[in-house]
């Protein structure tokens, strides 16, 4: 019989479905004096530190100052880098069951004003300002076209606003299906949509896909630098370390120099982050002589991972690394790579469903493929979300009937469970009626030795309806132009995958949460701002 692209997780996980307020006093109980989290700021010394007890201490109180102002079940929005006091705030919100809409620290007004609105948040807390964003005068320009937002608090004034919860106040018992989140996506494709994401899914997603896979023990610290306002942050990282009596270290931002410092000095057992930001620790000159040596693994996801960085990254760190494919639709994990998997799976593959989910693969149609057979990548289980916020047209075309969450991710499935992803579907280029995956031409390319970074995407052709263009990001000191990459492809792939058009650049226009923005490379080209390679180097 044919094997099909379908495959169950691991069923004998149990799912806990616990609120975020109940696994923080779980751990409170098991581990009060346990080291919890920890800001990673560049000077040590200025390093504030908490304990599991000091963490549920802290949180219920600003619990109790959030019931002063809100009713359970509103919307509290945070707008802020990676701060304690943002991961204090999700774990208060839920301790008063008052569901945190998160908002990346890079939106400008317009951005703001839709999420914002959007989510008829009732109240924001806020940075001023950060990295030139003028923040509380952002907000200040759009508040008036807010009619359901009622207050704003300022971070600096966090303690401040801690202090005014009553120190009897009962909290309130929160239901686990209750809404949690809404993070909202990215936006590449058109404007934002929030996505509602409950109490038990991610929590038992954050357990089931780091503390289980990988062992994490009690006290082990784990360097956190992914955006806190992106579920990687604020789900996988933040409550897989509650879930295991970790302690999360966390920087204000991702920087390179001080993600080594932080590896060296606070010592722990995990880091990692999107594939931009290890590329940027490999090429830091601090990279030879950091002490790696508490590391068990490295940690990618949330883009396209090349296997040439896979093997470069474990040469480099002398540790394996997983991946971690995700959505923020799926709460957000839903396959992951095993430290015990082999080199070649690590590397090809973002290895099998975690436990308790099921992932199929299926064809235009709707239908299973066999195995080996590119298709839309289809989830189902606890950790889907509860669907867009006031967007049932949009939640019925992402989670059908039967509750399977379509990706909108083109991937493949072998008769093991083993998947690889090919790319978005929205991505896939069509020239002359043949189907192009960029993520094949993108693998190759990135295993050229002088190529750190490459993404291709489809341009129009009056011919071919589409052709394909690739934009180049080099190594530092690479000395690679066009022609050397088009017989690198060209032997490796058919001719029709190979690139006509050629782009080198010094950066990448990035998302928050770091994937390569492959609409904007496409619109900066059409307009004329991106210069077509000669040729040469």
């Amino acid at each position: 019989m044919m094997a099909t692209s379908y495959q169950r997780g691991a069923s004998d996980e149990e799912l806990l479905g616990e609120t975020v307020g109940a696994l923080l006093r779980r751990a409170a109980g098991l581990a009060p004096d346990t080291v919890a989290l920890v800001e990673g700021v560049p000077e040590p010394a200025e390093r504030r530190r908490w304990t599991y007890a000091a963490l549920l201490d802290e949180a219920e109180r600003a619990a109790r100052a959030l019931l002063g102002r809100f009713s359970p079940g509103e919307r509290v929005a945070v707008w802020a880098n990676n701060i304690p006091e943002w991961v204090i705030l999700e774990l208060a919100a839920a301790l008063a069951d008052i569901t945190l809409v998160t908002v990346n620290p890079a939106l400008r007004a317009a951005e703001l004003r839709h999420v914002l609105g959007h989510s008829r948040a009732s109240g924001v807390f806020l940075r001023r300002e950060y990295r030139g964003n003028p923040m509380a005068a952002t907000l200040d320009e759009v508040r008036a076209d807010l009619p359901h937002l009622r207050t704003s608090v300022l971070f600096e004034d966090w303690a401040e606003f801690c202090a005014e919860g009553s120190p009897g106040l009962a909290l309130p018992e929160v239901a686990s299906s209750s809404p949690a989140q809404i993070q909202y996506t990215s936006g590449t494709t058109g404007v934002p949509k929030g996505v509602v994401l409950q109490h038990r899914g991610i929590t038992d997603n954050a357990r089931l896909a780091y503390v289980r896979t990988f062992g994490l023990r009690p006290g082990e610290a784990a360097l956190n630098p992914m955006p806190l306002f992106h579920t990687a942050g604020c789900v996988l990282a933040t409550l897989s370390a509650i879930a295991g009596l970790g302690t999360q270290v966390l920087p204000p931002s991702f920087d390179p120099g001080l993600m080594l410092e932080l590896t060296a000095s606070e010592r722990p057992v995990m880091t990692g982050g999107v594939p931009t930001m290890l590329l940027a620790m490999l090429e830091h000159p601090a990279f030879p002589e950091t002490d790696l040596s508490s590391l068990r693994f490295v940690l990618s996801g949330g883009a396209t991972v090349p296997p040439e960085l896979v093997r470069r990254v474990e040469q480099a760190f002398g540790v394996p690394m997983a991946i971690v494919y995700a959505q923020t639709e799926a709460s957000p994990g839903i396959t992951i790579t095993r430290l015990d998997d082999t080199p070649y799976d690590r590397a090809h593959t973002v290895g099998r469903p975690l436990p308790r989910t099921e992932v199929k693969i299926v064809d235009a149609s709707g239908a299973i493929v066999p195995a080996g057979v590119t298709g839309e990548l289809c989830t189902r289980g606890y950790h889907v979300m509860t669907g867009y916020l006031d967007a049932p047209d949009h939640t019925a075309a992402a989670v059908d009937a039967d509750g399977w969450l379509h990706t909108g991710d083109l991937a493949s499935m072998d008769d093991r469970g083993y998947c690889r992803i090919e790319g978005r579907l929205k991505d896939m280029i069509i020239r002359g009626g043949e189907n192009i995956y960029p993520r094949e031409i993108e693998q190759v390319l990135a295993a050229h030795p002088a190529v750190a970074e490459a993404a291709v995407v489809g341009l129009p052709d009056p011919v071919w309806g589409e052709r394909v263009a690739a934009f180049v990001r080099r190594t530092p000191g690479g000395r690679v132009g066009e022609k050397e990459l088009f017989d690198h492809v060209r032997a490796q792939l058919a001719p029709h995958k190979t690139p006509r058009t050629w782009v080198f650049v010094d950066v990448f226009p990035l998302t928050g949460s770091g994937k390569i923005r492959k609409t904007a490379l496409r619109e900066e080209y059409v307009a004329g701002r991106l210069p077509e390679s000669a040729g040469g180097e």
